[in-house]
């Protein structure tokens, strides 16, 4: 399975990674092992986490200041990765080095870029609503599923699983299934954006409503590659109009916010959030949706891993389409192809014309 280099891949929640003496992430990124830690000024660095001398997992070191120790033979490497001693050498040759990648903490995630450091543009990164903004009260969360990012991206692309894969927590009864979304293509990524009218709640939290009450929801989604996922959902309680803005009263504005990394060809991990505007929050609001949304993911995680299973079993399998479900997912795929493609052939002529 083949990854986009020259991008920005999520390495965690920043409340993952403290100042703690021993506080430092083992990470595997599109295939890649990279170790993440903070320097003493609070700084976040990823560098390759294997020793170049017999390749040792430096996340199993120590950290000096702002260095590593490999706990192995001992070596210890700066926060540049360059090695400033070994015990018993004098002269430490500058050959021995490990590579670190650019990083950028945004909207309380922290983010590697694995390609060419000269091309690490921060404005590359997706514009997410994270816990620490003050408009909206915010739950992150977190889960591993052993399924590829592909998977994923089609997911997440269509929202017509939901009316069945979440019939007991997010679903908002056949109204996602129904639905007809256009989904416009961007650089990186697509753009989706659509209502549902005069529909019925999800059933976890239709308790917190009327008996009956109906509402009318806005999905406005932005996804880009590996697999970001933001998405801005609205609720209205049921209204007249049939097409443009609800003309109901506002009861909900949230953001749902999901960056998808791939650990390899056969795994992702998964960190979320979902936060409720300060003009909608009621006290514990956000706990509930958090807590349905973490239902609903390990619903997904058995479907996914389900797929993944017999995507390993049966490689050869031709699989039908069956319309509108589709149409997402085949344009998220075809843009992530696209950019693989794109810089395999930069990478072609560089190593022509060196």
């Amino acid at each position: 399975m083949k990854f986009l280099q020259n991008a920005w891949y999520c390495a965690g929640w920043d409340y993952q990674l403290s100042q703690g003496r021993d506080a430092m992430l083992a990470r595997k990124i599109a295939g890649k092992r990279i170790l993440v830690y903070r320097k003493l000024g609070g700084q976040v660095v990823a560098m390759e986490d294997q020793c170049p001398h017999r390749q040792a997992a430096l996340s199993l070191g120590r950290r000096e200041g702002d260095a590593i120790r490999c706990m192995y033979h001992g070596l210890k490497f700066e926060a540049d990765g360059q090695c400033s001693e070994i015990p018993n050498v004098e002269k430490v040759p500058e050959q021995i080095c490990v590579r670190t990648y650019p990083v950028v903490e945004k909207d309380n995630w922290i983010w590697v870029w694995l390609g060419d450091p000269s091309k690490a543009d921060p404005a590359l990164i997706c514009d997410a609503v994270g816990p620490g903004n003050t408009e909206y009260t915010t739950r992150p969360s977190y889960i591993q599923i052993d399924a590829n990012y592909l998977l994923e991206n089609a997911n997440l692309a269509d929202l017509s699983h939901s009316s069945f894969t979440h019939d007991n927590t997010i679903a908002m009864g056949w109204a996602q299934a129904l639905a007809k979304p256009e989904h416009k293509i961007l650089p990186r990524g697509i753009k989706t954006d659509y209502w549902v009218r005069n529909v019925a709640l999800p059933k976890f939290v239709q308790h917190l409503f009327p008996p009956g009450f109906m509402c009318d929801a806005n999905f406005d989604i932005t996804q880009t590659y590996p697999c970001n996922w933001i998405l801005h959902f609205r609720v209205f309680s049921a209204g007249t109009a049939t097409e443009g803005e609800s003309n109901g009263q506002l009861v909900l504005d949230s953001y749902s916010c999901q960056a998808v990394t791939p650990r390899d060809e056969g795994s992702v991990d998964y960190y979320y959030s979902w936060g409720v505007s300060k003009q909608t929050e009621q006290p514990g609001l956000a706990d509930t949706l958090k807590e349905g949304l973490d239902q609903a993911f390990t619903e997904d995680k058995a479907m996914l891993e389900g797929q993944q299973v017999r995507l390993r079993e049966n490689p050869d399998f031709k699989q039908m389409g069956i319309g509108p479900a589709d149409a997402g997912p085949a344009k998220m795929l075809r843009v992530i192809n696209e950019l693989i493609e794109a810089e395999e052939r930069e990478a072609s002529q560089q190593a022509a014309n060196a």
